[in-house]
């Protein structure tokens, strides 16, 4: 069973439509890169909420160029960008196929997280008890009118310093 988290700082935020979550992406990213980019994120929500969507502005906004797939099916994407003089390596994962969350220690994930660099999550519950804690994560929910709310939570310092900086 995975440890609960408990967060050092909540913020709330309300996407009306793309763009905001847009907006907010290139914010974030320039908190990242401010902050050297290492970090890691969680991304939660159903179906549908957004969090690849999230993900690809961020990406964008980071400085990936090109087509950004998602990984529902490789379960993994690798990115690398230029930020300031070294290159900041980038992880997309998607671990919505897992079935059981020895998958991401069998598949050696462990490594990529002890190294520098940003790791992105989506659907980090799958991963359970082996996934390391989050500095930052974003819980997105839809709202009737297609908006989104969208939660905050810090559970570093580096996340709670990306929340100041981004939000």
């Amino acid at each position: 069973m995975a440890m609960e988290l408990h967060p050092v700082i909540v913020k709330s935020l309300h996407w009306p439509d793309e763009t905001h979550t847009a907006h907010f992406a290139r914010v974030l990213a320039r908190a990242l890169l401010a902050q050297s980019g290492h970090a890691a994120i969680t991304l939660r929500g159903d179906l549908g909420a957004g969090k690849t969507t999230f993900v690809r502005h961020l990406l964008t906004a980071l400085g990936v160029e090109g087509r950004i797939k998602s990984p529902t099916y490789a379960v993994v994407e690798p990115y690398t960008v230029t930020a300031g003089a070294a290159p900041l390596n980038i992880w997309h994962f998607d671990f919505y196929r897992f079935n059981d969350p020895d998958e991401w220690e069998e598949a050696g994930f462990r490594d990529i997280f002890a190294s520098p660099g940003l790791k992105l999550v989506e659907w980090p519950d799958k991963a359970g008890p082996h996934l390391p804690p989050p500095d930052l994560g974003l819980s997105i929910d839809m709202a009737a009118d297609d908006a989104r709310h969208v939660r905050l939570s810090a559970f570093s310092p580096a996340g709670q310093a990306l929340i100041e900086a981004a939000a």
